[in-house]
């Protein structure tokens, strides 16, 4: 396969970037990382799963601005504007079944507020978007093409549906005003400055090993995830911003697929502690397998993870015994 390189990550340097949800896991690190390429970096962000400590190293920056807003209301920003990356929703299911409404809100508004400061600036858009847009698949791997298969009432509803709302109405803004907009759906991803208690696998049986109890694996722990190293994440992310590439959403993650039972015990012998497993019950729409087709990304961005992902799990179970525990 003969890549398509069409991305240049000096396009950054010297330009402006706003990101919804800064302050959340991925969010920090695209700021970190914009800066590093010489982007002044506005980050707006209330809180409500973000953290300001993901932040607080950014914020004697000159090149760097936090704002404590609610991207539900009118967005202004002063300046010019090169950049708008909407990343504010919830992400994780322990956050978006506390606060479904808020999660379809800024879904649909926030969406549209994002998306309605990115026309004013004539800026380029990139919307967050997720595989759990494809829902429980029944398509093996997912493709950009397949359409999902999501239960659109059930309580996993709120972010897929939000999420596939945000995704409609991005390319609705992107053929009636040619606005231009990127469209990653993230795999599953996993590194430094994740929230412990987010409900998500690698943090959740991170902090159970080092806390010395049993990993909690839902049904037979044989469902199947892809996991990506963040800082590879992050480098998709910005080939993709970056690039001419705007035909489709583009699947950004890591091919390499585990069951969960796997993903628990793997993080148990990199720590170096063994406390278990226990077995509960699967949550509802849970899905089975989840694994990405990169087709794209390969072809268009010359793009694939490049973070063995025991190094992976090493960094973040390090970062957490620095910082978390």
């Amino acid at each position: 396969m003969i890549a398509r390189v069409t991305y240049d990550l000096t396009v950054f340097d010297g330009a402006t970037a706003v990101i919804t949800g800064g302050a959340g896991f991925l969010g920090s690190h695209l700021s970190h990382r914009l800066l590093d390429l010489g982007a002044r970096v506005v980050v707006m962000d209330n809180l409500s799963t973000g953290s300001a400590s993901n932040i607080e190293d950014l914020l004697g920056h000159d090149r760097f601005s936090f704002l404590r807003y609610d991207v539900t209301e009118y967005i202004h920003v002063g300046g010019s504007v090169d950049f708008v990356l909407h990343w504010a929703s919830p992400a994780s299911p322990i956050d978006y079944l506390k606060l479904p409404i808020q999660t379809m809100k800024v879904g649909a508004l926030g969406t549209h507020k994002a998306l309605g400061l990115a026309r004013a600036k004539d800026a380029r858009f990139m919307l967050a978007s997720t595989s759990e847009v494809y829902g429980d698949p029944e398509i093996h791997p997912q493709p950009e093409s397949y359409w999902g298969n999501v239960n659109p009432i059930g309580p996993r509803g709120v972010y897929d549906e939000a999420k596939r709302f945000a995704e409609a109405l991005t390319f609705a803004y992107h053929r009636s005003h040619g606005m231009e907009v990127r469209v990653p759906r993230i795999f599953n991803t996993f590194g430094p400055k994740m929230r412990m208690d987010d409900g998500r696998a690698v943090p959740t049986f991170i902090a159970q090993t080092l806390r010395g109890e049993p990993l909690s694996v839902f049904g037979d722990g044989q469902q199947t995830r892809s996991l990506c190293y963040v800082d590879d994440l992050v480098e998709g992310l910005l080939r993709l911003l970056a690039s001419d590439y705007d035909a489709t959403p583009v699947n950004i993650g890591n091919q390499h697929e585990m069951t969960i039972l796997e993903l628990a015990q793997r993080i148990q012998k990199l720590a170096g502690v063994s406390p278990g497993i226990v077995h509960e019950p699967m949550p509802v729409d849970d899905p089975k397998v989840r694994q990405p087709d990169t087709t794209i990304a390969r072809r268009e961005l010359d793009w694939k993870p490049e973070v063995d992902i025991d190094d992976g799990l090493l960094r973040t179970i390090e970062w957490v015994r620095t910082n978390r525990m």
